[in-house]
């Protein structure tokens, strides 16, 4: 278990901030297509107590591996970031996954499709995030509120309000304000 400690924030020009990123010595990592299905209760349990519980499966542009990962996010901590522990489990069969969750009393909430392009700057995780329907965010994940947002006054992001929502809970919510409904919502091809 570990805690994940996080700042995200509504982006509109990613070419500038991978040129800000590339300035100031950021590693660039790989470009990462995932597909993020979340579960709950019936009841929504996991939801009205803050948690979360998903699987991930990521493919590298370059690589023809997928990464498959079981994750439960425990509710968020009071402080400046989104703050929260997380336990994450490796697997290799996504379909023998869900059906343990399903075993368990945990069904399919929704699933979304997102790119990914990853960096790493000042022991942090500075990701590039472009989702269907929401556009572009990044996520910089440190270990610690200060080093997350120095590095957010390096990216000149300060000015960016933090958004605190979840990717899943902005695509509930955008679902609903527009009255769709969907199980797996795709990126269209022109983004892929």
């Amino acid at each position: 278990m570990s805690i994940e400690i996080e700042a995200k924030m509504k982006v509109e020009d990613v070419s500038h901030l991978e040129a800000s990123l590339l300035n100031l010595g950021a590693v660039k990592g790989p470009h990462i297509h995932e597909v993020n299905t979340f579960f709950d209760t019936r009841h929504h349990s996991l939801k009205s107590t803050d948690q979360g519980l998903r699987i991930r499966i990521e493919r590298a542009r370059e690589g023809k591996d997928d990464t498959i990962t079981i994750t439960h996010k425990g509710p968020r901590a009071h402080s400046k970031l989104k703050s929260r522990f997380e336990t994450e489990l490796r697997v290799n069969d996504a379909a023998a996954a869900a059906s343990l969750l399903g075993a368990l009393g945990y069904h399919p909430v929704l699933s979304f499709e997102k790119l990914r392009r990853k960096w790493t700057l000042d022991a942090c995780n500075v990701d590039i995030d472009t989702l269907p329907h929401l556009g572009h965010f990044v996520e910089i994940e440190g270990p610690s509120d200060n080093v997350v947002l120095g590095v957010r006054e390096k990216l000149h992001l300060g000015g960016l309000p933090i958004v605190r929502a979840s990717y899943i809970a902005l695509m509930l919510t955008y679902l609903s304000e527009h009255h769709l409904t969907a199980e797996h919502v795709a990126l269209d091809a022109a983004t892929q």
